[in-house]
């Protein structure tokens, strides 16, 4: 944690130049399923943003949705966006990995240089793709990775989950400049056209459900290694809401950790090994400690240093997501972290999970 710390305060801020005036014409893909409630605000925000119309298109590939998604986004009367139904591009072939497909049928429809991804409940600021185009002329990454935040109302549980992602999300900053792995999250995430063709997009990792972000960002790293840029600005943080319940927070956590089997980064694999197994010891000193009292003076130890190198770690990061008066809670909610991490990190390895109204295995 020490480390990551570090790592965040050494990755500078992008600003954007003064007087920039975008070159790049940008395709905003989105996969949407059962979003009739969200895809029009999404949608709204993108439209709202400070770049050039004629430099943007904006499609919706709608996923065998069950609501009106489709009549929500054919509703909007603006030449930008379009609504591609995934249907046609699948048929009834079996598919196991629904975004990737969703994504590859919006990209092979897209005119754009650069193909930005978001999420059909996410909503953008409206600096947000004036500062990835910026940032891409100047450093012609084959891909950019920014930054994505929780909204989060007043329960306990939303406040856990955007502590929790908040910490993610520092550590996504901090790996990528110390150069101890690669992290993203496509709710906020760009890449070359170009490269995706050239890395045959997701062909030999749609075998797998989750995994559209950071399994295309492997492909790109192995393929041109050194080209992936992290946008820290905080006028292209993309805010998404939490999961409204825990049984809902944990399919999603165990989604995610369903690709950690995945990673060809040794590096990667070994921290997250050691932090699995961290949070796993607490638990079997909770235990040791019912028959032998050494064993909880270990743990409370053991409790008390992680509390503090995270919480020193969180304050800046915090600070830059505008979420600093959230880490009150902090201290409240570290036993909900470990056993959330325990049970999480368990059942991604070896079970199924439930998305979207489809049962993953």
């Amino acid at each position: 944690m020490g480390a990551w710390q570090w790592g965040w305060q050494r990755q500078p801020e992008f600003k954007l130049p003064e007087g920039y005036e975008p070159q790049t014409f940008i395709s905003v893909i989105i996969p949407a399923r059962n979003e009739a409630q969200n895809i029009g605000k999404c949608i709204e925000a993108i439209l709202a943003q400070k770049y050039p119309k004629h430099l943007l298109e904006i499609i919706v590939v709608d996923d065998h949705s069950e609501d009106d998604t489709a009549g929500v986004v054919n509703a909007i009367s603006a030449p930008q966006v379009k609504c591609i139904n995934l249907k046609e591009f699948v048929g009834e072939a079996m598919i196991i990995a629904y975004k990737k497909a969703a994504l590859t049928a919006g990209i092979s429809k897209s005119q754009g240089t650069l193909i930005v991804t978001t999420d059909a409940d996410c909503i953008a600021q409206e600096n947000w793709l004036q500062n990835i185009a910026a940032i891409y002329e100047r450093e012609h990454p084959v891909m950019v990775v920014a930054p994505v935040i929780f909204s989060c109302d007043n329960s306990l549980l939303q406040r856990f989950q955007l502590i929790d992602f908040m910490s993610m999300q520092g550590i996504t900053v901090a790996a990528h400049n110390l150069k101890l792995g690669n992290m993203c999250n496509g709710a906020n995430l760009a890449f070359s056209k170009a490269a995706f063709l050239k890395v045959n997009g997701y062909e030999g990792v749609n075998n797998m459900a989750s995994g559209d972000d950071y399994l295309l960002m492997l492909k790109l790293n192995n393929s041109m290694a050194g080209r992936i840029a992290y946008l820290k600005s905080d006028q292209a943080i993309v805010s998404t809401p939490p999961q409204p319940d825990w049984g809902s927070f944990l399919q999603q956590r165990i989604r995610w950790s369903s690709k950690s089997g995945r990673y060809n980064d040794a590096r990667l694999t070994l921290i997250l090994i050691l932090v699995y197994l961290f949070n796993l010891s607490f638990l079997v000193l909770a235990i040791l400690g019912i028959s032998d009292p050494v064993y909880l003076q270990w743990l409370l130890m053991m409790l008390f240093i992680k509390i503090l190198v995270e919480y020193l770690f969180l304050v800046p990061v915090a600070r830059f997501f505008g979420k600093k008066n959230e880490l009150v809670y902090f201290i409240l909610l570290q036993p909900v972290h470990i056993i959330y991490i325990v049970i999480a990190g368990f059942l991604g390895s070896i079970g199924g999970y439930k998305w979207k109204g489809r049962r993953v295995r």
